[in-house]
């Protein structure tokens, strides 16, 4: 099975570099990598040509971005990777023997912040114990579907934030994920930007906000207000 790795990305040239030099291994298992740009304002897409199979530009968003890559892929499955985010070295295998031996549908990786505060520690726990216990899966722990089922349920809803959050809803309708234990590493770069106590209480907020049935606008403008 063809994994398609799909990478949004805008203004990430100090990152990604080194994230595409860590899947190079996995373009020789059959996987395909491409990298969505929403627009950057800095060397990210010359960067990332060499190294990736396709770049290609579309609307700004994260959602939208995603999406504009899955129509381009050739994979089976389509992982969607944030472009601070690390996959274990084995993702490919993983993914794969994972999907056939449950019979499962989607899955996304436990998540490891890549920072040494204590605190996110206890943050990343949480964040792959919710995940267990919910069936909803972030960006930040690479989320993976396969392709069928993504164009089924018509991709990610194209809003500005918890994107994320709608997807795993509506996947969850073709059944629970596979949560892999096997982490990926995320930069904690805007949890030790914005305070990390501060960080946990404005991501509680705007979810629960969301839940609510808040307007994801809104809420976008109070999340990218604090970075």
């Amino acid at each position: 099975m063809q994994i398609s790795i799909i990478i949004p990305v805008l203004n990430e040239a100090a990152e990604i570099v080194t994230t595409l030099a860590s899947l190079q291994h996995l373009r020789t298992q059959s996987a395909e990598i491409i990298v969505v740009d929403g627009g950057s304002r800095d060397d990210t897409v010359t960067l990332a040509q060499p190294l990736a199979d396709l770049v290609i530009c579309s609307d700004q968003g994260r959602a939208q971005q995603m999406n504009a890559g899955a129509r381009c892929a050739s994979g089976n499955i389509l992982l969607f990777l944030h472009a601070d985010t690390h996959l274990p070295a084995d993702a490919h295998h993983l993914i794969v023997k994972g999907l056939a031996e449950n019979d499962q549908r989607w899955g996304r990786f436990d998540v490891r912040l890549s920072g040494s505060h204590p605190l996110l520690r206890a943050v990343e726990s949480l964040m792959n114990w919710r995940s267990r216990l919910t069936g909803i899966a972030s960006g930040d722990q690479a989320i993976f579907v396969r392709r069928d089922g993504f164009m089924k349920i018509g991709g990610f809803p194209e809003i500005p934030l918890m994107e994320d959050i709608a997807l795993s809803h509506l996947l969850k309708k073709q059944g629970k994920p596979l949560c892999l234990h096997a982490r990926v590493t995320t930069s904690s770069r805007r949890w030790e930007r914005a305070g990390i106590v501060r960080t946990i209480l404005l991501m509680w907020r705007l979810r629960l906000a969301y839940a609510l049935g808040a307007d994801p606008e809104r809420l976008a403008a109070k999340y990218y207000k604090s970075q």
